[in-house]
């Protein structure tokens, strides 16, 4: 017989649901039905869950597959904070990288305007030295000149 495991445990969970529900433990009922919720949606097992009073099989099968569908997610959502958290790591590591290299270049920029500074405050120095030996040598011609008339 062609038939599949997971579809011939559904039948025989089906029939064994069907036929003495009441003859099994309720461990064994309930474990049995967790496994029929297996393929169906999570609306479907919430709205089967309300219609069954709590402490039910039915209502215990429902609550666990719905807390076992809900601990897979959290921990796919663990999983993810986990990724998103060492990619945060990462980029931060790589952001303190850029920031010191930019506060160096800041450095060296400050300290190359202090040399400018200071070559400027020597240039204009020399410029007025400049001025005032051109005026000495201007006024020693005017005054070569005025006298030789």
């Amino acid at each position: 017989m062609g038939t599949s495991a997971p579809a011939t445990v559904t039948v025989k969970l089906a029939i064994a649901m069907a036929s003495s529900t009441e003859n099994m433990p309720a461990v064994d009922k309930v474990q049995a039905l967790v496994q029929l919720l297996r393929t169906r949606s999570s609306e479907e097992i919430r709205q089967r869950m309300y219609d069954n009073p709590p402490g039910s099989p039915w209502w215990t099968a429902c609550k666990t597959e719905l807390d076992v569908r809900n601990g897979e997610r959290a921990a796919t959502a663990l999983v993810d904070t986990s990724r998103v958290l060492e990619k945060m790591r990462q980029s931060t590591e790589h952001l303190d990288k850029l920031t010191e290299n930019l506060l160096q270049a800041t450095t060296d920029l400050t300290d190359l305007f202090k040399g400018a500074r200071e070559s400027g405050r020597r240039l204009e120095l020399a410029v007025y030295v400049i001025l005032g030996v051109t005026l000495m040598q201007l006024f020693y011609v005017v005054f070569l000149v005025a006298g030789k008339r």
